[in-house]
Protein backbone atom coordinates (compact mmCIF):
# COMPACT_ATOMS: atom_id res chain seq x y z
CA UNK A 1 0.00 0.00 0.00
CA UNK A 2 1.15 3.55 -0.73
CA UNK A 3 0.16 6.66 1.21
CA UNK A 4 0.54 10.43 0.86
CA UNK A 5 3.00 11.85 3.37
CA UNK A 6 4.48 15.27 4.14
CA UNK A 7 7.67 15.64 2.06
CA UNK A 8 8.58 19.30 2.54
CA UNK A 9 7.30 22.39 4.31
CA UNK A 10 8.32 26.04 4.25
CA UNK A 11 6.78 27.39 7.44
CA UNK A 12 5.55 30.99 7.75
CA UNK A 13 6.79 32.96 4.77
CA UNK A 14 5.45 36.38 3.84
CA UNK A 15 3.84 37.09 0.47
CA UNK A 16 6.04 39.63 -1.32
CA UNK A 17 3.80 40.10 -4.36
CA UNK A 18 0.70 38.85 -6.17
CA UNK A 19 0.32 39.13 -9.96
CA UNK A 20 -3.13 38.32 -11.29
CA UNK A 21 -2.03 38.77 -14.92
CA UNK A 22 0.67 36.10 -14.81
CA UNK A 23 0.38 32.41 -15.69
CA UNK A 24 -0.75 30.65 -12.49
CA UNK A 25 1.81 29.40 -10.00
CA UNK A 26 3.87 30.44 -6.99
CA UNK A 27 7.34 31.92 -7.44
CA UNK A 28 9.67 30.93 -4.59
CA UNK A 29 13.22 32.11 -3.87
CA UNK A 30 15.56 29.36 -5.10
CA UNK A 31 17.37 29.24 -1.74
CA UNK A 32 14.10 28.33 -0.01
CA UNK A 33 13.33 25.74 -2.68
CA UNK A 34 16.74 24.10 -2.22
CA UNK A 35 16.49 24.13 1.57
CA UNK A 36 13.01 22.56 1.46
CA UNK A 37 13.86 20.04 -1.26
CA UNK A 38 11.17 21.47 -3.57
CA UNK A 39 11.78 21.50 -7.33
CA UNK A 40 10.46 23.67 -10.13
CA UNK A 41 7.01 22.61 -11.39
CA UNK A 42 6.37 20.57 -8.24
CA UNK A 43 2.78 20.64 -7.00
CA UNK A 44 2.41 22.38 -3.64
CA UNK A 45 -0.38 23.17 -1.24
CA UNK A 46 -0.57 26.75 0.01
CA UNK A 47 -2.09 27.52 3.41
CA UNK A 48 -2.83 31.20 4.07
CA UNK A 49 -2.66 31.89 7.81
CA UNK A 50 -4.34 35.28 7.36
CA UNK A 51 -7.59 34.19 5.70
CA UNK A 52 -7.70 30.37 6.00
CA UNK A 53 -7.48 29.74 2.23
CA UNK A 54 -5.98 26.41 1.14
CA UNK A 55 -5.20 25.77 -2.51
CA UNK A 56 -2.81 23.95 -4.81
CA UNK A 57 -0.52 25.26 -7.53
CA UNK A 58 2.94 24.56 -8.94
CA UNK A 59 6.32 26.13 -8.25
CA UNK A 60 8.34 28.51 -10.41
CA UNK A 61 11.94 29.18 -9.38
CA UNK A 62 12.49 32.71 -8.11
CA UNK A 63 15.70 34.69 -7.97
CA UNK A 64 18.09 33.25 -5.38
CA UNK A 65 18.51 35.26 -2.17
CA UNK A 66 15.63 37.67 -2.78
CA UNK A 67 13.08 36.16 -0.41
CA UNK A 68 10.50 36.19 -3.21
CA UNK A 69 7.15 34.57 -2.46
CA UNK A 70 4.85 35.66 -5.29
CA UNK A 71 1.46 34.20 -6.11
CA UNK A 72 0.57 34.34 -9.79
CA UNK A 73 -2.60 34.05 -11.86
CA UNK A 74 -5.87 33.08 -10.16
CA UNK A 75 -4.01 32.21 -6.94
CA UNK A 76 -3.18 35.91 -6.60
CA UNK A 77 -6.83 36.44 -5.63
CA UNK A 78 -6.39 34.21 -2.57
CA UNK A 79 -3.60 36.27 -0.95
CA UNK A 80 -2.58 39.81 -0.21
CA UNK A 81 0.94 41.17 -0.03
CA UNK A 82 2.10 40.66 3.55
CA UNK A 83 0.01 37.52 4.21
CA UNK A 84 1.74 34.68 6.06
CA UNK A 85 1.80 31.34 4.21
CA UNK A 86 2.81 27.75 4.78
CA UNK A 87 3.97 25.96 1.62
CA UNK A 88 3.62 22.17 1.71
CA UNK A 89 4.57 19.37 -0.67
CA UNK A 90 3.68 15.71 -0.33
CA UNK A 91 5.10 12.44 -1.60
CA UNK A 92 3.49 9.09 -2.26
CA UNK A 93 5.54 6.33 -0.66
CA UNK A 94 5.11 2.80 0.63
CA UNK A 95 3.38 2.75 4.01
CA UNK A 96 6.26 0.75 5.44
CA UNK A 97 8.77 3.43 4.37
CA UNK A 98 6.57 6.18 5.83
CA UNK A 99 7.32 4.97 9.34
CA UNK A 100 10.93 6.10 9.07
CA UNK A 101 10.68 8.93 6.50
CA UNK A 102 11.68 12.37 7.78
CA UNK A 103 10.23 15.40 6.00
CA UNK A 104 12.27 18.54 5.31
CA UNK A 105 10.90 21.52 7.24
CA UNK A 106 12.31 25.03 6.75
CA UNK A 107 11.76 27.93 9.15
CA UNK A 108 12.83 31.14 7.37
CA UNK A 109 13.55 34.32 9.32
CA UNK A 110 10.11 35.80 9.86
CA UNK A 111 9.38 38.90 7.82
CA UNK A 112 12.36 38.37 5.50
CA UNK A 113 11.77 34.94 3.91
CA UNK A 114 15.53 34.43 4.17
CA UNK A 115 17.29 31.44 5.69
CA UNK A 116 18.95 31.60 9.10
Amino acid sequence: MQIHILKSKIHRVTVTDADLNYIGSITIDENLMDAANIVENEKVQIVNNNNGERFETYVITGERGTGTIQLNGAAARKVMKGDILIIISYAIIDASDAKTFKPTIVFPIEGTNLLK
